[in-house]
């Protein structure tokens, strides 16, 4: 399976700006910029989709290992905060922390804990970081 996005940058890194685009159109020409990324302008920047990206992939990886375990989940939560830091000349991505709620009945908290351990180190995106990852998940 092969997933497909595009950007288009015009202009300097500063006072540039591109535009992003996904396969399943999804993105369709979204603001991308230097303000985008490192202010607050309307757009997205490429953290914030790493961290949706994680956060949807951990998911659906904890939701599969509950099913695989006989639960069914009433909800699951997961925020990712991903961060970025200064690395020489650049920048590089160094954490990806996982916040996750869940309602899962008849699950105790270390059956939990064990599933959603597994799931975090299991899924794609958890895989192709190169980033320290943490998760705090609470059952509730």
């Amino acid at each position: 399976m092969i997933r497909k996005a595009k950007a288009v940058w015009k202009g300097t890194g500063r006072d540039g700006n591109g535009q992003l685009s996904s396969e399943s159109g999804v993105l369709s020409e979204t603001p991308y910029s230097f303000k985008t990324r490192f202010e607050n302008e309307k757009g997205t920047n490429p953290e914030e989709l790493i961290a949706a990206a994680h956060a949807g992939c951990f998911t659906m990886a904890l939701a599969f290992g509950l099913q695989m375990a006989g639960f069914t989940p009433d909800e699951l939560s997961t925020e990712a905060a991903v961060t970025l830091e200064p690395e020489g000349k650049g920048f590089k991505i160094s954490k990806s922390a996982l916040t996750l709620r869940a309602k899962v009945p008849n699950l105790d908290d270390a059956g939990f804990a064990k599933i959603a351990g597994e799931a975090e180190k299991n899924c794609p995106v958890s895989k192709v970081l190169n980033a320290a990852i943490t998760l705090d998940a609470k059952l509730g």
